[in-house]
């Protein structure tokens, strides 16, 4: 199945997000929580890749794992910062031959523990290289990318990082995936600047379910993204009870996703942190 011949308008293409488990354990219940989910029919799940690259094998395997022995849909986050051309190849071919037809291509983040070397010395300077040698290789991925509507936290400008996205779609991606956000005035404005750059693909907003205040502060300082003063004053009032703020975050996010939805989003894409409840109840909300 060719995922971006879903995006078909007036009909939403709802979607998961999972990251890759630490240990068997974690695999386990990971597993378990994406069966509970397919419940509720995603059209496709995806699977984040190990940080840097270290962990590529148990990304592969993990992601056909949930495609074949669960029969979910999957595209297989691949990123490129840290590979070689030879091993983004054998990974390609390791992917495809699990019957996994999409890619999430990204840069990937820089990692903590080891220095790598500038943009132009590296077989993968940006994003946009890794989606071109993709293509290149003609193994009939589709392919998706990312996009920023607060922008990404190392661009110099929105102007810059706009640039970055239009030069991925170029290279060949078929649709995009936004970072998360809680203000949908930012996602609403960066498809407008978008499509006046000339992008033209299905631009999907990423939704993450608030369940940790504390949580909540560590993943927007790395991700560059903002919490709304309204929201942040809510969640530190309740902070202290921890089903509270699950019920805030399942209350704000189905209030987002159904403007989204009504204002023209051709779906929605659930980053899930490996639990089934917020999502299962917003997504049985927006559909009932």
């Amino acid at each position: 199945m060719r995922i971006p011949d879903l995006f078909v308008p007036g009909r939403p293409v709802f979607s998961f997000e999972f990251f890759l488990p630490k240990t068997a354990e974690d695999t386990a219940t990971l597993l378990n929580n994406i069966r509970e989910l397919k419940k509720l029919e995603p059209a496709f799940v995806t699977l984040t890749y190990g940080a840097a690259g270290t962990e590529r094998g148990r990304t592969v395997e993990t992601a056909g794992r949930i495609r074949n022995e669960l029969g979910v849909e999957t595209a297989c986050h691949l990123t490129c910062i840290s590979h070689t051309r030879a091993e983004i190849n054998e990974l390609l071919g390791r992917i495809r031959g699990l019957g996994i037809e999409s890619i999430v291509a990204l840069r990937g983040d820089k990692p903590r523990d080891m220095e790598v070397p500038p943009p132009d010395r590296r077989d993968f300077g940006y994003a946009n290289d890794l989606v071109s040698f993709i293509r290149r290789q003609d193994h009939g991925f589709s392919v998706a990318v990312a996009g920023y509507p607060e922008k990404h936290p190392e661009a110099s400008s929105p102007e810059e990082d706009m640039r970055r996205l239009v030069d991925k779609v170029q290279a060949g991606g078929d649709w995009v995936m936004t970072q998360l956000f809680f203000d949908n005035s930012h996602y609403f404005d960066f498809v407008r600047r978008a499509r006046e750059a000339g992008v033209t693909v299905p631009i999907v907003p990423g939704i993450m379910p608030v369940t940790s205040f504390s949580q909540l502060k560590r993943f927007m300082g790395l991700c560059g993204a903002t919490i709304p003063a309204r929201m942040a004053a809510d969640l530190e009032a309740i902070q202290a009870d921890p089903e509270a703020v699950v019920r805030y975050g399942i209350e704000h996010g189905t209030r987002q996703c159904r403007e989204l939805l009504d204002r023209g989003a051709p779906g929605i894409h659930f980053y899930t942190l490996n639990r089934s409840r917020s999502t299962r109840e917003i997504l049985g909300e927006l559909r009932g």
